[in-house]
């Protein structure tokens, strides 16, 4: 009898190994047996079984990969994720558009993208899906349109009459060179917040933003350093920021969660408070708001409007207007501040290319923050130079998609197979993660000519190739992928340009913008930055200014 209990207790236990042992073995027979769809795409050897090839994609120095990677395999690469997983890079015209565009559906966000930036922003635009997105996009495509472009204009070049202000008062009193990507870092966050918000960070007045905006220039980090930790959130149960959530959050023993956690929280409390202002101000009639930053112009103003005129349907819950205010303010501060920073660090190595540039400003008379926006978007040489340096450095090099089912992926041109054999397509598995190459997309030679990999704002005054026009890239802004397309392209690039171009229009025909000498390296981070003496350090670029027609003293007006 007491065998008979024994042999019941342990048996539950040995069923348990039996399973166990039985999974594990399939694993490896399947692993050594079956061919997996993937294992005839050429790529890259992982550098080990842990993190496969996403060490290297995902390092601050990342350049030599990525070039490996276009020159070496043309349009899809077969690389390897997490414990070995099978994964895709694509940068292949056509089977961009079926990532993108054509089976969006299938290829979606990523289950950690979702889950990570719906926990630390809210469920705004980029953490949601399906008719959630649908319906966030739909209320807020008309504020992103050229309509209300046009209103915010003199918004835009008010701030950045005050930064051409604040940096020549340095310049005058004797301070010739300038750490650029902190002005820009605060002119940007200004930007989203005075005709974003209808609320003023920093009037850039003081050396030093608050507290609040230095906060912020840590998210990128915060976001990078946590990065492998983020991958584990789709194996957990869902949290949201409050509650057990924020609680779980604070508990983890890790630097950059825990900075994270900081940002997070103080950008959080920051829009419920702006939040309640907007509305007071909107209760109290249109002679309140026309006294508010913004003048009621501002994006999340009409958004509020547009909300309470919305079908019920339709309307926005109070937990999706706060996930829009954080997405505004993180989407648009770092990318547009660091790719005005390389716009200046390439106008700094083309002397003659920033002479063209001031020279065409200044005769189209778009010296001056009463500029029409006509005026200011039809300046061929601006455009020119905004879009070339978009094209070659992409702020965000690559994304990550994952198949909700079985997909097959077309290619332009055929690829050869490890066997030997002729690839015209790839059938891609479900729950497959791959990863879209937008920076290769707009280097590719075989789409942009041999000159791809060179700075040359010149090609966008002249025709564009054939094989470009032919390639039909998915992209949403000037046949590049910088922005992404599809329904999930950025809704804000009509704002990040117009950003770009009012604080071009204004500094470049005061300043003389040179090279400080300084050792900088640019980090292929989650957004583009730069930094001084090493890869991984504090952003940073140094400039020398000088006043055009002076030295010291105020240019002749």
């Amino acid at each position: 009898m007491s065998f008979m209990v024994k042999a019941m207790d342990i048996a539950p236990f040995n069923a348990v190994l039996l399973c166990a042992g039985v999974y594990i073995s399939y694993s490896i027979l399947h692993w050594l047996f079956v061919k997996h769809p993937l294992e005839n795409i050429p790529g890259p050897k992982p550098t080990s079984w842990l993190y496969g090839n996403l060490k290297q994609l995902l390092s601050m120095n990342a350049w030599d990969v990525h070039r490996q990677l276009v020159e070496e395999y043309p349009g899809v690469v077969g690389i390897r994720g997490l414990f070995g997983a099978k994964m895709l890079y694509v940068y292949d015209p056509t089977a961009l558009h079926t990532v993108l565009v054509k089976d969006q559906n299938i290829f979606e966000e990523t289950r950690f993208f979702i889950k990570s930036h719906k926990l630390v922003l809210g469920p705004g635009l980029v953490a949601s899906l399906g008719e959630s997105h649908r319906r966030q996009r739909k209320l807020l495509n008309p504020v992103f349109s050229t309509t209300h472009m046009r209103d915010i204009l003199p918004i835009l070049y008010h701030v950045a009459g005050q930064l051409q202000i604040a940096i020549e008062s340095r310049v005058c009193a004797g301070q010739t060179e300038i750490d650029m990507v902190d002005w820009m870092g605060r002119v940007a966050l200004e930007f989203i917040g005075q005709a974003g918000l209808g609320y003023s960070f920093d009037p850039l007045v003081e050396d030093k933003s608050d507290k609040y905006a230095t906060a912020l220039k840590a998210f990128s980090y915060a976001m990078a350093d946590s990065a492998f930790l983020r991958r584990l959130l789709p194996y957990l149960p869902t949290l949201s920021w409050g509650g057990i959530g924020h609680a779980i959050a604070k508990m983890v023993p890790h630097k950059g969660t825990q900075r994270l956690v900081s940002v997070v929280d103080m950008m959080h409390e920051r829009s419920i408070a702006i939040l309640e202002e907007k509305r007071r101000a909107l209760s109290q009639g249109d002679a309140v708001v026309s006294h508010q930053v913004g003048q009621g112009k501002d994006i999340m103003s009409v958004l509020l409007r547009a909300n309470l005129e919305a079908a019920a349907e339709d309307k926005l819950p109070e937990e999706e207007i706060i996930g829009q205010m954080s997405t505004m303010i993180i989407a648009a501060m770092d990318t547009t501040s660091n790719m005005l920073v390389m716009i200046l660090c390439r106008l700094s190595e083309f002397p003659e290319c920033q002479k063209k540039l001031r020279e065409e400003i200044v005769a189209a008379g778009a010296d001056n923050p009463d500029t029409s926006y006509d005026t200011l978007m039809n300046l061929p040489y601006l455009d020119a130079v905004i879009r070339e340096t978009l094209r070659l450095h992409a702020p965000v090099s690559q994304v990550f998609r994952e198949t909700r089912k079985d997909a097959v992926l077309p290619l332009s041109e055929p690829i050869r197979g490890k066997d030997g054999s002729t690839v015209h397509e790839i059938f891609v598995p479900k729950d497959t993660q791959i990863i879209v190459g937008l920076m290769n997309a707009n280097r590719n030679k075989a789409v942009w000519g041999e000159d791809a990999m060179e700075w040359n704002p010149e090609r966008w005054l002249s025709p564009l190739p054939e094989s470009l026009t032919d390639a039909k890239i998915p992209g949403v802004y000037s046949n590049i992928m910088t922005f992404l397309g599809g329904a999930r392209s950025c809704i804000g690039f009509k704002f990040s340009i117009l950003e770009m171009k009012a604080v071009l229009s204004l500094l470049l025909p005061k300043f003389v913008f040179e090279q400080s000498g300084a050792p900088v390296c640019w980090n292929s981070a989650a957004v583009l930055y730069p930094s001084v003496g090493g890869y991984g350090g504090k952003a940073s670029l140094p400039m020398k200014l000088r006043l055009v027609g002076g030295e010291g003293r105020p240019a002749a007006k």
